[in-house]
């Protein structure tokens, strides 16, 4: 159903912008291939509207959206744009390939951005609202105008530029707390304020986008929608500038679990949460901190012995939700060395994972290899192993071979490296302070960059001893910062994969140079 033809008057539009203001998150630059694999989860999972990108922030970013507009056939695809005409014209050309499409365009309307960093009169911005969603108007009738900085801004204002940009052609009016300073009670204010105003209100419908720099992003979002707004801007994780967005996993199952009290329905299939979530991680690299709301790994945890004694009896003493509501199925099939194909291909199937034919071989040779490191292969070893494999393809460059020498018979450590760069192999013998020091001076030195290491970061996949190590490091140059993940048995393999994933992430970034104001 399209988002403008719903009439349930209690549809609460689900527009995900993990790929736009997710992907602005320091170190969470995704490539391509990335890019399309979360739109594609977005989209079998019900999210309404994709935010795939700000086109013309590069070259890269253009591509980006005009290939996911090629793709994506059920969720509406938009672009964002500022209110200059080569934005918005950038984004109407992204999006021609879609089958439904979206033009977000926006300005700041608050007085401090208006004046500091716009240095524009009211009557100028107000001017630039309506051409913008005028011009917007060319490419597709989907437009939505965004008032960046909206919770400061002064409600006269708010509600001319509202009304304006509704006259221009806007069908979607968002109301943004673009740095995260609102309260729930101020903000359903601000929202009815606009609904009882603005004469032409209902002629749009409302958004609310919110940032989580005081932790109230889902509780504002939440108050928003009860007091009229049917459309929530959020992303997986909660990722985003700063202290992130509203979190979408948090916002569906609020509402689907508090039905009581927010009587509002949604499209999307919560058993799909959990693999979204893990998807994004892997290929960010931002691990989810285990207390996280819904998708963390304490979430469904219980050690007190009395939470154990009520779960034990009754799972709904201390679980106001199932594991299963959200795609945490505790596995039935524990691989080992001696599985078959078949069984491995049904545990993909189980995790989700639809992979090519070739890709479902590597898959189970690197699978065969792990079952001879580990006695039994659990599900999350499934999950790093494939998301690894995806991760490292098609990277310029690729670890060939590692082999270290450390300890208290060995000063310094050494490290003996091989990488394949752009296809030709490049050997180094290195020395470190550690073993890890080593490795990276060996990366250095075969592919010379000046880069700042600014996390380095292990942890087991799952228990034991024979556990593999997932790896997150994360580099900084000019600036720009980047994640990469490697996973593997031994964890100086894992370090290095890591390092050489955010080196190639970095060589992506180095193409990218993102205009300025992309907050709404």
């Amino acid at each position: 159903m399209s988002t403008q033809q719903s009439t349930d008057p209690n549809r609460v539009i689900i527009f995900d912008t993990t790929l736009r203001d997710g992907e602005q998150s320091p170190g969470c630059s995704m490539n391509l291939e990335e890019k399309l694999r979360i739109a594609k989860q977005l989209e079998g999972m019900g999210v309404d509207v994709i935010e795939a990108g700000f086109p013309i922030a590069s070259p890269g970013d253009f591509e980006a959206v005009n290939e996911i507009a090629k793709v994506i056939k059920d969720a509406v695809v938009c672009g964002l744009a500022r209110s200059g005409n080569m934005d918005v014209d950038a984004a109407g050309e992204a999006l021609k390939p879609a089958e439904r499409k979206r033009v977000h365009t926006f300005i700041s309307t608050s007085p401090l951005h208006m004046s500091v960093k716009l240095q524009m009169d009211p009557e100028d911005v107000h001017q630039a609202v309506i051409d913008s969603v005028t011009r917007a108007r060319k490419y597709t009738d989907d437009v939505e105008w965004s008032a960046e900085d909206g919770t400061r801004t002064e409600h006269d204002f708010l509600c001319r530029c509202i009304e304006s940009a509704i006259d221009a052609g806007a069908t979607t009016i968002n109301i943004p707390d673009t740095v995260g300073y609102t309260v729930p009670t101020e903000y359903a204010a601000l929202i009815e304020m606009v609904m009882n105003r603005v004469p032409n209100v209902d002629k749009a419908r409302i958004s609310v986008h919110c940032h989580n720099d005081l932790g109230l992003a889902v509780a504002n979002s939440l108050a928003a929608v009860s007091a009229g707004a049917r459309q929530v801007e959020c992303t997986i994780n909660g990722i985003g500038e700063r202290a992130g967005n509203a979190s979408m996993e948090e916002i569906v199952m609020a509402l689907r679990t508090r039905h009581d009290v927010m009587p509002f329905v949604n499209n999307i299939d919560t058993t799909e949460i959990t693999k979204a979530s893990r998807m994004l991680s892997g290929i960010t690299g931002f691990n989810v901190q285990p207390n996280k709301a819904i998708v963390g790994a304490n979430a469904f945890a219980h050690e007190a012995g009395i939470h154990q004694d009520g779960v034990l009896k009754d799972a709904s003493t201390y679980e106001i939700m199932t594991p299963e509501s959200v795609g945490l199925v505790q596995s039935k099939l524990v691989l080992g060395k001696h599985s078959g194909r078949h069984a491995f291909n049904e545990k993909l199937k189980e995790l989700g994972y639809d992979l090519g034919d070739n890709a479902k071989q590597d898959a189970f040779r690197r699978f065969k290899d792990l079952a001879d490191l580990k006695k039994d292969v659990f599900d999350e070893d499934i999950v790093a192993l494939v998301d690894d494999e995806v991760m490292h393809a098609g990277e310029r460059i690729k670890v060939v071979s590692l082999e270290i020498n450390c300890g208290t018979v060995h000063t310094p450590p050494k490290a003996s490296l091989t990488l394949e760069v752009d296809g030709e192999e490049k050997f180094c013998d290195g020395t470190g302070d550690g073993p890890v020091d080593a490795a990276f001076n060996c990366i250095k030195e075969l592919f010379p960059h000046d880069t700042n290491l600014q996390l380095y970061q292990v942890h087991a996949v799952t228990q034991g001893t024979d556990a593999q190590a997932e790896v997150s490091v994360r580099l900084e140059e000019n600036g720009k910062t980047v994640n990469g993940q490697g996973a593997d048995t031994d964890t100086m393999v894992a370090s290095v994969k890591a390092y050489v994933h955010a080196l190639n992430k970095l060589l992506v970034e180095r193409e990218k140079t993102a205009p300025a104001a992309l907050s709404a």
